[in-house]
């Protein structure tokens, strides 16, 4: 096997390496120049019998795991997929999901990953966008996916139920509640159900697997870019493994063997890359939950035991107001937060309720971002000070510059956060205004990635995280970005003008709340705000929808004439604080 070292940079560039020798991390490590499928392959070599997945009751081992992969790259071929295709998957976390995700990649064709839960509109944005001719959809939305047949080129709409995977007793309840409710056409030539496409990979004969380097493309995600509108990144097959292979480096408790609930979801940076991918090439086997049930939570952790719980801050809420016996969490042995900055209260909570339930595990926190494919630094274990993310993940550099140049900031000063390695994506898809001013090339020439948000390197040489410059909602973990609904709600006739601010919420962290100001001669009234309401919910995705919406006369500006949002934020914590009282 042909390997690649990255270049070394200076210890004085890295004061983190201290810590790297403390905890016995290697600064920098050889990847492999194959494909994520390969380093997937490589570990079912090494551990054939170890559980890769377990679906509600079923478990599937890693060799009969790699039969699948196999059986739906020969179905991808033999419907005519060939090299660098864009194959769309509209999928929760099944086994269908990640089993055609490599298989994706086996071929050579490109893994185009989105929210099932997206608008009929999104939906047709994204497959236009990588103009892919094909969509694995899950039966639950596959109505919405139906409807892109003609403002699209897709070829093959290929649907999976969530009961495909399922054992034959849940399967037949799946059927009897929720299946049945759901109508696909058996005479369109474009639709085909997922067992009849693994049927026809008979037909196919040929070589299955394409040659892809570590540098070739290999994932497409979705994020709001520098100006909030949606972005396909586009991220390497160097980037998911160095991501598998620096969490192990960095994470002890990563051995052959060990679970991960997989809750996060694989259409997330943080879901496929450090929920899925990681686990798998590594040894571990992934727990795969496609709907997250807080009523559940318990009995499912009781049930099948996991070693990692990885998630974003509304999952450890959940973790806490469970109820478990004192020895139930025994089998937790290391517990992630990310997607979100976690608060001292919860972090406190989180670990004190691990303690009391039989767990060592105390939590960790990563940042990243999934123009750096999810993840690029973790916390190191029993640190707790607030807003730490600790250190790099090896050959991920971090620096702290002055927002608006390439200087590097002080030892203690706030700054933007740029990253560079091999974790960084190879740019936004079809899009290169946007690329270039993400993705910088610095006076130390290497290409940075400019984050926009604002961390500081404190003097133990970690880094810690203060607060985002995008103007963006994190809600349950997602991203929502208030430009893109801002622009939906303004395409209203009667709307001159829109602001959408983030809202605290109890349990999903924050919410939307939108500000309308009407053009002349229109006045609020229940009909016009049921259909901006209407017009949101057939544009914006389920989880971005706004929760509130207002009426005002106008919107407080800058000096300069733009919206003051930040106006906006102080008044609606101003009004909660006055309800408190």
């Amino acid at each position: 096997m042909r390997k690649s070292k990255l270049k070394k940079l200076d210890k004085e560039l890295r004061p983190w390496l201290d810590y790297y020798k403390e905890d016995g991390i290697e600064a920098n490590l050889e990847y492999p120049e194959y494909s994520l499928s390969d380093m997937l392959f490589e570990a079912a070599e090494k551990y054939p019998n170890n559980m890769a997945f377990y679906y509600y009751g079923k478990r599937v081992n890693f060799h009969d795991f790699v039969e699948k992969i196999k059986m739906a790259a020969k179905a991808l071929k033999n419907y005519g997929v060939k090299e660098n295709d864009k194959i769309t998957v509209c999928m929760p976390n099944t086994p269908e999901a990640i089993i055609i995700f490599y298989a994706i990649n086996m071929v050579g064709a490109i893994a185009n990953m989105v929210h099932p839960l997206s608008s009929e509109k999104e939906l047709e944005y994204y497959v236009n966008l990588v103009d892919s001719k094909y969509i694995v959809v899950i039966d639950a939305v596959f109505e919405k996916v139906y409807k892109l047949k003609d403002s699209t080129n897709l070829k093959k709409i290929i649907v999976a139920r969530v009961s495909e995977e399922m054992n034959v007793v849940l399967t037949g309840g799946y059927w009897l509640s929720k299946g049945r409710k759901i109508s696909i056409p058996k005479n369109d030539p474009k639709v085909v159900m997922w067992s009849e496409f693994i049927y026809n990979s008979r037909n196919y004969q040929g070589d299955i697997k394409e040659k892809r380097t570590a540098y070739d493309p290999a994932v497409i995600l979705y994020s709001g870019g520098t100006t909030g509108n949606p972005k396909g990144i586009l991220l390497s097959n160097l980037a998911f493994n160095a991501m598998g292979m620096g969490a192990k480096a960095m994470i002890k408790q990563i051995v052959p063997g060990a679970t991960a609930l997989s809750i996060l979801p694989v259409f997330h940076g943080f879901g496929l890359a450090v929920n899925i991918h990681t686990p798998l090439v590594n040894g571990m086997g992934c727990v795969l939950v496609p709907q997250f049930e807080k009523k559940k939570f318990a009995d499912l952790i009781k049930k099948t035991q996991p070693s990692f719980i990885i998630g974003v801050p509304t999952l450890y809420e959940a973790l806490i107001s469970a109820k478990f016996g004192p020895r139930d969490l025994e089998c937790v042995k290391a517990t992630i937060c990310g997607g979100d900055a976690l608060n001292k209260t919860l972090r406190d909570k989180v670990n004190a309720f691990l303690e009391e339930h039989g767990s060592d595990a105390r939590i960790r926190v990563g940042y990243g971002l999934t123009e750096a494919t999810a993840a690029c630094c973790l916390s190191p274990e029993n640190a707790f000070d607030d807003g730490i993310i600790g250190a790099p993940f090896p050959d991920d550099y971090i620096k702290i510059v002055k927002p608006g140049t390439h200087e590097r900031a002080d030892i203690n000063e706030d700054g933007e956060i740029c990253v560079s390695g091999p974790s960084v994506m190879m740019g936004y898809y079809n899009n290169d205004k946007e690329t270039m001013q993400s993705l910088r090339y610095h006076e130390d020439g290497k290409l940075w990635l400019h984050t926009g948000d604002v961390g500081v390197l404190k003097e133990d040489g970690f880094f810690y995280f203060s607060q985002r410059i995008k103007r963006m909602i994190i809600s349950s973990g997602y991203n929502v970005y208030p430009t893109y609904i801002e622009g939906v709600i303004n395409s209203h006739y009667a709307v001159l003008t829109s602001t959408v601010i983030g809202i605290p919420h109890p349990y999903k962290g924050q919410v939307a709340k939108a500000f309308i100001v009407l053009k002349e001669g229109f006045k609020p009234t229940k009909q016009i705000e049921k259909e901006i309401k209407e017009l949101c919910a057939q544009n914006v995705a389920v989880y971005a929808l706004p929760h509130e919406y207002e009426f005002r006369d106008k919107l407080p500006q800058t000096l300069v004439g733009k919206v003051a949002f930040r106006e906006l934020e102080k008044e609606e914590k101003a009004k909660r604080e006055k309800k408190q009282k």
